[in-house]
């Protein structure tokens, strides 16, 4: 059975609701899936499970709809996928915590940087299902407005890194 990675936005970090990773756990168990694993607070989660990539987002989605009044948007990710992702991550120069990547449930439109404002210099790049960004100030300082970001769910490529490290381990172990 296929190794995915589901990144779940807006839990935990002010959107859609609370959710303990132990529930999000014991959701994904009772939806079939197996060798289920969480990583941090924001949201991760892998799991084996024998559906293919859309159906196993979809499946997630509408459980924790149920559970959290409003589906959250769940985004999924094969392990090469993530190592990809990792690997053609544009600006190498940045530190690692203010390289973002906003995952998408589809590709980014042709003109998903057009609207953006970046007054503290920020730097963007979209390539498929993705939209790198570079906040020189940290996110958390940036004004940066970018409306493609909202239909997706953000994570630091080291985060990025590590889920990916956590599948290599399920796959070859």
């Amino acid at each position: 059975m296929p190794v995915y990675i589901a990144l779940l936005r807006a839990i935990n970090v002010g959107g859609t609701g609370k959710l303990p990773m132990t529930e999000l756990k014991a959701i994904c168990e009772k939806l079939g899936f197996t060798d289920v694993k969480t990583y941090i607070q924001s949201g991760n989660v892998l799991f084996r499970a024998d559906a293919n990539e859309a159906d196993v987002a979809r499946t997630l989605d509408d459980a924790l709809g149920e559970v959290l009044g409003k589906k959250p948007g769940v985004m999924v990710r094969s392990r090469k996928e993530l190592e990809a992702i990792v690997a053609k991550a544009p600006f190498p120069d940045a530190k690692a915590s203010f390289l973002l990547i906003s995952f998408l449930s589809e590709n980014a439109p042709k003109d998903a940087l057009d609207r953006m404002v970046a007054p503290d210099g920020e730097e963007a790049v979209a390539d498929g299902r993705e939209i790198y960004v570079h906040y020189p100030i940290g996110s958390g300082k940036s004004k940066l407005k970018l409306p493609a970001l909202n239909a997706g769910t953000s994570r630091n490529i080291n985060t990025v890194r590590k889920l990916a490290e956590m599948a290599a381990e399920m796959e070859d172990g």
